[in-house]
């Protein structure tokens, strides 16, 4: 749905899945180089490296440093594959980017305060879809359990924002709406119900994620925030753009 003429909005750019690696590298970075003619900032919604080392992360940075907008990003699962996501977090804040892991972010973006609360998320189910926390190996049981523990944590930081436009920005997805697409199997591990419950009590705006390649773009929570999947093989495009005014998004 349009923004009403008669509030400013903000436009936001976010990608999630990028996995950078040598056979990608500078795919970006071109259409990054303009975002100001479309966007007031970019967010990245995690898996930006292909198997998270730190040769990797040394050509997301390439890829990301110096934009005209400012940048937020949270991390994927393969982000930590290597179990150095505490090293690229570094090298991203070292470039300027604003890193979350169950924290905030508040930005002043045309005259308006805009407050990013981020998570990595995690697997949990769904109703209809429910995983299974105590069963499998113990990789698999960390990540059932991560989505309900950074719902929580989402729930917390959106909380503390008082701006009037909130976004929560995560890897993983709070709906299966945006996994679409997908085999309806492996919904449990795409994401997680109870970080749409965070969205919705959080009173979010907009919500953002990544992870399910195959999913679809548009959905939204059981309280009618619009969330979006803005995986890069799903949206097709260095980046998806929506404008936001007060509690309404559309894809532009």
């Amino acid at each position: 749905m349009p923004a009403d003429s008669a509030q400013r909005g903000i436009r936001i750019a976010a990608v999630a899945d990028t996995h950078l690696r040598p056979a990608v590298a500078g795919r970006f970075r071109p259409d990054f180089l303009r975002l100001a003619e479309h966007a007031d900032a970019l967010l990245l919604a995690g898996d930006l490296t292909e198997g998270g080392t730190l040769a990797e992360a040394d050509l997301l940075c390439a890829e990301i440093a110096d934009l005209p907008v400012p940048v937020v990003a949270v991390l994927g699962n393969h982000d930590h594959d290597h179990k150095l996501g505490f090293r690229i977090s570094a090298q991203l804040t070292d470039i300027g980017v604003h890193l979350l892991e169950g924290t905030t972010i508040t930005l002043e973006l045309n005259g308006i305060q805009v407050g990013i609360a981020g998570v990595m998320g995690g697997s949990g189910g769904f109703p209809d879809y429910p995983g299974t926390p105590d069963e499998g190996t113990e990789e698999h049981q960390t990540r059932m359990r991560r989505g309900p523990r950074d719902a929580l944590l989402l729930q917390q930081a959106l909380d503390t924002l008082t701006t009037d436009i909130r976004i929560a920005l995560m890897h993983f997805s709070p709906t299966i709406d945006t996994l679409i697409g997908e085999p309806p199997k492996i919904y449990p591990g795409l994401g997680c119900h109870a970080l749409a419950e965070a969205i919705d009590v959080g009173h979010a705006t907009l919500a953002l994620h990544g992870h399910a390649h195959s999913g679809t773009e548009i959905g939204c929570t059981a309280g009618g925030v619009p969330v979006r999947n803005v995986s890069y093989p799903v949206i097709g495009r260095p980046y998806a753009v929506y404008d936001v005014a007060q509690a309404q998004a559309r894809s532009a």
